[in-house]
């Protein structure tokens, strides 16, 4: 919904003033940190499925009854009311406003028939000056004009996510669960089933709680010990919420396969960049305590890492660099989330007896 004024804003943002954050909460401390420095407000933008994350500050930090300090957030509003929208945003999307009143934070919606949004920046600006607050504008459906900037350019590796998608899903075993991360990654093991004849109970599909799909495979680890349990996950997941591996990696369950796809961007969602590229994800799982660690960029490499992965005693990480983007028609799940959960846990019951 963003990712139109997203990239914009990475084209054309003075250096060092537009920053990715790893979550939404980050964000807004990010913006508390601009404006003791500068006076400044900061500008924090988010889907409205981020205001979980960053609630916390908002309400500890940034309030007027703590720390006073105003921040300007742009949310766009998925699920809103009327609007076709996936079943993961029909929740947030009614609570959003209500969300906002709870909270004290000042709001103006935005409309894609509005002829100048100036006005509405112009009275937010106007209103944070007065009450020191934070104070949102909410974005409806394609509020902004479509532009592709340079960030859109593509990196170099030989794999696109979904071609290394479909060698890692051939050679996993098929009696252990699949935990996927949400996202374009859900969608592909989807079409990859659905291409294979495959049944799709053996996986979860996470289509929302970003960055958690690693916890919710842990916890299937560690109650059925005597299989593997894959978590397959995407670089913008992983450093979402890093302690994650630190809690993976001192579980000791020898069980937890995670894999990793690292395209450098969170493509899910308008394609920012991440510092997936710019860290050693491998290295950063050995020092949580995950007993094996890999990077692989082409089939050869991967299969010769899936091969070890057998015989893995974990928690074990595989880190696959590949391209950016996806197909163009690329499908949907049919079911519902609700189908999804049940089918699975049928699965993971089935298996066991």
């Amino acid at each position: 919904m963003l990712q139109n004024i997203i990239g914009f804003l990475a084209d054309h943002a003075p250096e060092g003033r537009h920053i990715t954050a790893a979550n939404e909460g980050n964000a807004i401390a990010l913006a508390v940190g601009h404006y003791l420095a500068t006076g400044k407000t900061g500008l924090v933008y988010m889907q409205n499925s981020g205001l979980g994350n960053a609630v916390n500050p908002l309400l500890s930090l940034a309030d007027p009854k703590v720390y006073n300090v105003p921040v300007l957030m742009l949310i766009g509003w998925r699920g809103e009311p009327g609007v076709k929208d996936e079943p993961q945003h029909l929740k947030q999307g009614l609570v959003t406003l209500p969300l906002l009143e709870t909270l004290g934070i000042k709001y103006t919606r935005l409309f894609p028939a509005d002829d100048d949004a100036s006005k509405a920046v112009a009275g937010a600006a106007e209103q944070m000056r007065y009450d020191n607050a934070p104070y949102a504008l909410i974005a409806s459906k394609n509020i902004f004009g479509p532009y592709r900037g340079s960030s859109d350019q593509n990196n170099s590796y030989p794999l696109s996510r979904e071609q290394a998608l479909r060698i890692v899903l051939s050679s996993l075993d098929p009696s252990g669960p699949v935990v996927s991360t949400t996202g374009k990654l859900s969608r592909e093991i989807y079409e990859y089933r659905k291409a294979e004849n495959q049944g799709h109970q053996g996986d979860f599909l996470n289509v929302g709680s970003m960055g958690h799909a690693s916890q919710i495979a842990l916890g299937i680890a560690l109650r059925q010990p005597d299989r593997d349990v894959y978590c397959l996950d995407g670089d913008g997941a992983v450093l979402m919420h890093m302690g994650a591996l630190a809690v993976i990696g001192n579980s000791e369950a020898a069980n937890f396969k995670h894999i990793v796809f690292n395209n450098g961007a969170h493509d899910s969602v308008g394609g920012q960049p991440t510092p997936g590229f710019d860290i050693d994800l491998p290295a950063m799982a050995g020092a949580c305590g995950y007993r094996q660690t890999g990077r692989a960029e082409s089939k050869t490499e991967i299969l010769k890492h899936l091969r070890a992965f057998q015989d893995c005693k974990g928690p074990c990480l595989l880190e696959i660099r590949v391209r950016r983007g996806s197909r163009a028609d690329l499908g949907r799940p049919q079911e519902s989330p609700r189908e999804n959960k049940a089918e699975f846990m049928k699965f993971l019951t089935q298996q066991l007896e």
